[in-house]
């Protein structure tokens, strides 16, 4: 039985999943694919940044409008969503830097601050930063603006440190895995679970987009030489079985009971 909830608050459907182990394995596999497709559609296909940007953008929009769409949270358009602003996410960042000359330093700084400026206001408009209690159009869309901004990060980060300051893929993947390890001790030492969860979100990033380039690129820069088109078939296969048992296993919807004004 159901418990009674107090009066002022429903229960509605969360809108992104909850936090479990293959939650962070699709997420790893999403930020992995994300860069070395973004490389291969722009660079091995030749259409360049700006047109593979271009594309690529409006794909994400078809997509998040679907699962705008659902109100609730459903595996394949939600991890669609995920894979699609992972790569936009990279564009962002690498058309920035290629094209525009702005430096890796700047773009990370910049990230920062818009990813700070999302939080904060999300916070001031509904009190939390929870994914729990994304319930709302306009908490989802705090989500996804944020989603966005921790992958373009992500990309600055991870770049700025393997190939700026020359720590190496390999270096550079192991530096943001114990970071994200330290962070999973800080969660289970009772630190707060926000704080730790969005921290680890944003730091998978850079620790996939390094293991991507450690397959990918060719040895003379670091790489184990797979191509980028290996790789990304391996991963989106990776992505798709994932999805398939998640959505398998799911049974029925996820809810949060919130604070939401009776209609």
């Amino acid at each position: 039985m159901q418990p009674e909830l107090a009066i002022g608050v429903r229960e509605v459907a969360n809108r992104v999943p909850q936090v479990t182990a293959d939650f962070w394995l699709v997420k790893l596999l999403a930020v992995t694919m994300g860069e070395t497709a973004a490389d291969y559609l722009a660079v091995n296909l030749g259409l360049g940044l700006a047109t593979t940007s271009w594309i690529m953008s409006a794909i994400l929009v078809v997509f998040i409008f679907l699962q705008f769409r659902q109100k609730r949270y459903v595996p394949w358009p939600y991890w669609t969503a995920v894979v699609m602003i992972s790569v936009v996410g990279t564009l962002i960042t690498d058309n920035l830097v290629d094209n525009l000359g702005v430096p890796l330093e700047t773009t990370t700084v910049f990230f920062t601050v818009a990813l700070a400026l999302t939080f904060a206001v999300w916070y001031w408009s509904e009190r939390t930063l929870s994914i729990h209690t994304v319930v709302t159009t306009r908490r989802e869309i705090f989500y996804w603006l944020a989603i966005l901004f921790t992958f373009s990060l992500g990309t600055a980060v991870g770049d700025l440190v393997a190939e700026k300051f020359e720590l190496g893929y390999l270096a550079t993947g192991v530096l943001f895995l114990g970071i994200i390890v330290a962070f999973c001790i800080a969660y289970l030492l009772k630190a707060n679970a926000v704080l730790t969860f969005w921290f680890a979100y944003i730091f998978t990033r850079p620790l996939g987009a390094s293991f991507g380039d450690l397959l990918s690129q060719p040895p003379e820069y670091g790489g184990l030489g797979f191509g980028t088109i290996i790789t990304s078939v391996l991963f989106l296969g990776c992505i798709i079985a994932t999805v398939a048992f998640m959505t398998v296993r799911r049974r029925g919807q996820e809810f949060a009971a919130v604070a939401l004004p009776s209609r």
